[in-house]
């Protein structure tokens, strides 16, 4: 019988890839162990280092655009890709996470990049921000699902951060206007296409992010221009497996950005196929262990993500799926002029995050996206309020959400958390970081 081969999943959140790539693990006939704050030990003993659980492979699945200090979990990935083989290894990361490092990789190659401009002085910045247009796009330097993405029109100035983050101005690849706008996502494991789909923005948005709410479709045949170009993106990277999105222009294909903890999640909804039991046969085969290929393309039409075995649990936050926080929370809220440090509410009953129109105006919260209907014991009908992006800072943690705008000044927080972003946390409700006792009087 082949030789078993034990692969470690490095991931410190719970989701279904994760769950998913260590099914498949398991399924394909070696073992998966998830690696997380429960299990994971590393020991030097006399210049001898050791690792817990003592893995043969490690695939590298840190989420860090979500996190407001990613050189942390970078360190951890380098400490243990010096120990073990790693899939994704850090340095590369590094490039593929951070959007305007990826532009930068890509300067002198075949892969066609649209027009971008960073600079750390605000008057520079929006001084060069004319050459771009009526429009251009305005994003993070590091971000996810969306998150720090603004279209900026003629008029409105920004700043060479959002909060803590560096951002930056690049260009907004024209589209047909008589067509919804949209990208192509190419999933690349091992120098091969395994699925691709393409996304197409919501309603009153132009972000196809499937977090958002965009819509997905299956893509059969990839253009060989786009194809071509997503390839050579993920080798230049040095990426092992990774999403690659790319836009089609009047005059052509063109890299936007290069995900390597892109989500399976409207991948196999598009198109039937989880790119999970393929990243698996990868990790198994540098382990040294050999898998049937008729299995891995069999596991490739499931997307398997229950819960694995013999995963530690957390005991002090239930199921470990979730962090805990407290009914008043100290957060940061960005918007693309401006951070302030606030203490919000948290409210379970709101759908939605709201923002007070001073502080909305102070941190340069926007455009307007759209409006929305919230629900009022005044207004039987409820009230229309026009909704807004703003990026939130919990802890470690960051959300890009769409918030309701809002007069709160009779009201004592300027801030209102939603299930849109408490569904990621287990609320205290005895919990305040303010010292205070809980009150229930204030009307929201």
């Amino acid at each position: 019988m082949d030789r078993s081969v034990s692969v470690g999943v490095l991931s410190l959140h719970s989701s279904k890839e994760t769950k998913a790539i260590i099914n498949a693990v398991n399924e394909l006939g070696h073992e998966g162990i998830w690696l997380r704050e429960e299990n994971l030990v590393v020991d030097i003993d006399d210049n001898s280092v050791t690792l817990e659980p003592n893995v043969d492979v490690i695939l590298n699945r840190l989420l860090l655009s979500k996190t407001e200090q990613p050189s942390e979990l970078l360190g951890l990935a380098k400490s243990l890709s010096q120990l073990r083989p790693m899939l994704n290894r850090p340095e590369n990361v590094l490039t593929a996470f951070h959007k305007f490092a990826t532009a930068t990789a890509m300067g002198d190659t075949d892969v066609r990049i649209p027009d971008a401009l960073l600079s750390l002085d605000a008057d520079r910045l929006n001084e060069e921000r004319l050459q771009f247009g009526d429009e251009v796009v305005y994003k993070t330097a590091i971000g996810t699902h969306g998150g720090g993405t603004w279209k900026i029109t003629e008029g409105e100035t920004v700043n060479p951060r959002v909060g803590d983050r560096f951002a930056f101005l690049q260009e907004l690849i024209d589209q047909n206007e008589d067509q919804r706008h949209s990208d192509l996502r190419v999933y690349i494991v091992d120098d091969e296409i395994v699925a691709s789909m393409n996304r197409y923005a919501p309603e009153n948005d132009w972000r196809t992010n499937v977090a958002l709410g965009g819509d997905v479709e299956g893509v059969d045949d990839v253009p060989d221009e786009a194809a071509d170009m997503a390839l050579e993106a993920a080798d230049i990277l040095g990426l092992d497996y990774a999403g690659v999105d790319l836009v089609k222009g009047i005059d052509g294909w063109f890299l936007l950005e290069v995900n390597p903890t892109a989500g399976f999640k409207g991948l196999y909804k598009a198109t039937g196929i989880s790119p999970a039991a393929h990243i698996a046969k990868q990790a198994i085969e540098m382990g040294g262990g050999e898998v049937d290929e008729d299995e891995v393309q069999r596991l490739a039409g499931v997307l398997d993500d229950s819960m694995p075995p013999n995963v530690p649990k957390r005991p002090t936050q239930g199921d470990g799926e979730r962090k805990v926080i407290g009914y008043i929370e100290d957060v940061l809220v960005s918007g693309t002029s401006g951070t302030e440090r606030i203490r919000s509410k948290s409210d379970t009953g709101a759908s939605r995050t709201s923002i007070d129109t001073r502080l909305a105006a102070k941190i340069g919260a926007g455009p307007i996206k759209s409006m929305t209907k919230v629900k009022s014991g005044s207004h039987k009908g409820g009230k229309s309020r026009p909704v807004v992006d703003i990026v939130v800072g919990i802890g470690g943690d960051r959300h890009t959400v769409q918030a309701s705008l809002e007069d709160r000044s009779h009201m004592e927080y300027q801030l209102l958390l939603g299930r849109d972003i408490l569904q990621d946390y287990q609320v205290d409700v005895r919990h305040r970081s303010d010292g205070e006792e809980p009150v229930t009087d204030e009307e929201e």
